[in-house]
């Protein structure tokens, strides 16, 4: 038995890999294209020796997300197309991650899938295509993780095994020195906060459960000590992502003890530069909401007024249902009845449905 089984597999394999290679050369070596032959001899090795190599995407969901990224096809479509062909997401889900419609979201993977059929090094990723492709893989893995905590399946609001495979593939990236970067670091960081977070998530019925009225005791404190370990880690470098900020957000939920502890001011102020770097109606929302605990839910209201395109928010439950907090909490029912009514006809999920339902309910009693 080798001392090291797997390092002993791999060379193996890379030394019959070359054999195999090399016949093959060989027996070209008289054909016209002499040239073409000793250009591929004198690249062979180093070719082989990168597909063996530490620094190689190992894991072929990971190589295959990185190949789905293809220069030719906008950003946006990438990250879908990633979600679309490899995560298992339907066009539906895949538009909802986007605040798209499904329609015109199926007509851009459609032209996406024609592009990469046409491409003649799909597979080939070299380092500076890794290191170029990086921000899309992230992205796309941010969006699968979102989907599984709070996402639009049909079957559930809350699905934890997106959540883990998504925090599988972002640890990969943090042992490949190619894709360790601040950036990733950040977005693992925000992974294991809000995975610790997934216990408190429904309650014991299977219902959901507001942030606020979560049982803390049940959240993960190795997951979110490995939280802070990896925001630490971020701090190298002097970028500042979208991740880095919502990691800290959520290390701010992390740390209070209780509800009424949290650093609303905190917030809302991460949430102030992250709209700098990185505004979007969702953002938007999620700081109106901050807005509305540190400062009441009239300022919550008048933040939601001042959202930009929030026609991208139409088909948001949860937008309509944080105008139908802020109202009842304004003791106005009929309003929050109004909006909880439209949020509850777009419910994705049975959990959905009877959370609203039951906000609804509360409505009467006002």
């Amino acid at each position: 038995m080798p001392a090291n089984p797997s390092a002993w597999l791999l060379t193996t394999a890379k030394n019959r890999a070359l054999e195999i290679l090399r016949r093959e050369g060989t027996a070209r070596r008289f054909a016209p294209e002499l040239g073409r032959f000793l250009e591929s001899e004198w690249t062979l090795a180093p070719a082989v020796e990168e597909q063996f190599a530490t620094v190689a995407i190992q894991d072929g969901l990971l190589r295959m997300m990185f190949s789905c990224v293809h220069p030719r096809v906008p950003e946006e479509t990438q990250v879908a197309l990633i979600l679309h062909l490899l995560c298992g997401f339907g066009v539906a889900e895949t538009a909802a991650a986007f605040l798209k419609k499904p329609d015109a979201m199926e007509k851009r993977i459609g032209r996406a899938k024609k592009t990469l059929a046409r491409s003649r090094r799909l597979f080939d990723l070299s380092g500076d295509d890794v290191a170029e492709r990086l921000p899309a893989v992230l992205r796309a893995l941010y969006l699968l993780f979102n989907e599984g905590y709070h996402g639009a399946s049909a079957e559930s609001a809350v699905r934890a095994d997106l959540c883990a495979e998504a925090r599988r593939l972002t640890s990969l990236l943090l042992d490949n020195p190619r894709t360790a970067t601040p950036a990733a670091h950040a977005l693992a960081a925000l992974f294991c906060f809000l995975a610790a977070r997934l216990p408190g998530r429904l309650d014991p019925a299977g219902n959901l459960t507001l942030l606020g009225h979560q049982d803390r005791s049940s959240w993960d404190a190795a997951l979110i000590a490995e939280g802070r370990r990896l925001l630490d880690g971020s701090a190298a470098g002097d970028e500042l992502t979208p991740y880095h900020l919502e990691a800290a957000i959520a290390g701010l939920h992390a740390q209070a003890a209780r509800a009424e502890d949290t650093d609303w001011a905190a917030i809302v102020s991460l949430y102030d530069r992250l709209m700098t770097i990185q505004s979007s109606p969702v953002v938007a929302l999620n700081r109106a909401v901050a807005i509305a605990e540190r400062d009441g839910p009239a300022l919550g209201l008048e933040a939601i007024a001042c959202i930009d395109d929030p026609g991208r928010l139409a088909r948001y439950p949860f937008y309509y249902a944080a105008l139908g907090e802020f109202e009842l909490r304004l003791a106005r029912p009929g309003r929050a009845r109004k909006h909880f009514r439209t949020a509850l006809a777009l419910a994705r999920s049975p959990m959905e449905k009877r959370f609203l339902e039951g906000r609804l309910r509360d409505c009467a009693d006002v």
